[in-house]
């Protein structure tokens, strides 16, 4: 795990994020103008709009406005600031998994407790499939590892734009068919493996469900789809409400969409965008959980909803007070980690052994009456 230097003002800010977000709501909302934010019938958590207080105390570019490699530096310091001390596993290593041009770097988190063969989660981090790595999510799988009970494998596929479409899907495909036939070697069950991942990576693990289900191959488990982006052909209208001011930015996404799939590529194809898939009959289970202020929101929820049309058995959760980024907020504040909590137990509880069948109990044989003597 390589070090994130952090800027003199940025460790000002790491120091004083923890003990703000610890505050009371009402000192919380007080600090940040006074005034609960509502939009769309749904009220921002405290925490989170004394967040952006903060921030705007210290501006920074938007992603859009920086070359891929200083957006990179920027997310790492970014999550560095909500981030604490690494939470303790039984082991984490660093490992690789075949990826379409060749291995690809991976990280595999152990929690306490484990048993093999037992279940496991393949993991692809959000980050617009541009910028974002093993470090930068490295908390959010030590937290899906420790509270879901599974082991976790996160995958460092090609980013764009050195890498567009399609290589990151054909890296996401290659590394879930790797683990999956490598799954004793890493203590899984081969048939408890889920896909999972957040924002890009979200949207990663959905064409991995649908490509191997399709395909007829190695198929997932169950999908945990944390705000995927699943539409690349539209704005969907959470993108009007919460395109500014909310961490993603609808500038940051139509960016993100150029640098992955650039003019001239085929955005209605299912392997861009799962949400206009003909058929979605057959997928593995699927929690699906959103962001209320989030400009992802839509279409994460329109996905689910195509899934449960489909047949697909489908859980959405939209934690109405959230942005767009909850998964790195398990360590400073609440709601974060409650929310993350959630969708690990729903790890936990899809990918559980199948009960075994009840063995009936042996009838106890009554002794025979005793006879009168005549």
């Amino acid at each position: 795990m390589s070090q994130i230097v952090l800027s003199p003002l940025d460790r000002i800010q790491a120091r004083l994020v923890g003990p703000a977000l610890g505050l009371p709501d009402r000192v919380q909302i007080a600090a940040s103008g006074g005034t609960p934010l509502v939009i769309d019938g749904q009220t921002l958590e405290p925490e989170l709009q004394l967040l952006f207080a903060m921030r705007k105390l210290q501006p920074k570019p938007r992603f859009c406005d920086l070359p891929p490699a200083e957006s990179r530096l920027r997310i790492r310091a970014d999550i560095a600031l909500l981030t604490g001390l690494p939470l303790p596993l039984a082991r984490v290593d660093e490992i690789s998994v075949a990826g379409a041009d060749g291995a690809l770097r991976a990280r595999h988190y152990v929690p306490h407790g484990f048993q093999a063969p037992g279940p496991g989660l393949v993991y692809y981090h959000g980050g617009g499939w541009t910028i974002g790595d093993l470090d930068t999510h490295d908390q959010a799988c030590r937290f899906l590892a420790a509270h879901g009970g599974v082991t976790v494998i996160s995958v460092d596929y090609r980013l764009a734009p050195e890498h567009p479409f399609p290589a990151p899907v054909d890296d996401a495909l290659t590394a879930f068919a790797h683990v999956h036939a490598h799954a004793a070697d890493h203590g899984i069950d081969p048939d408890r493996i889920a896909v999972g991942g957040d924002s890009a990576g979200g949207q990663l693990a959905a064409v991995v469900a649908l490509v191997t289900t399709h395909d007829k191959l190695a198929t997932p488990a169950f999908q945990l789809l944390i705000y995927p982006a699943v539409d690349g052909t539209r704005e969907w209208p959470s993108y009007e409400l919460f395109g500014t001011g909310f961490l993603l930015t609808r500038d940051d996404m139509r960016w993100f969409w150029d640098q992955y799939a650039p003019t001239g590529t085929d955005r209605t194809n299912p392997r861009l965008s799962p949400l206009l898939a003909d058929d979605l009959a057959g997928l593995p289970p699927a929690y699906v959980t959103t962001a209320g202020f989030d400009a992802l929101r839509d279409e994460g929820e329109a996905y689910a909803a195509r899934l449960l049309e489909a047949g697909v058995p489908v859980t959405l959760r939209r934690h109405t007070g959230l942005v767009h980024g909850f998964a790195h907020l398990v360590d400073k504040g609440r709601a974060g980690s409650l929310a993350m909590a959630e969708a690990a137990g729903a790890l936990q509880l899809a990918l559980a052994p199948a009960p075994a069948a009840a063995k009936p109990k042996p009838r106890r044989r009554r002794a025979p009456a005793a006879s009168k003597a005549d």
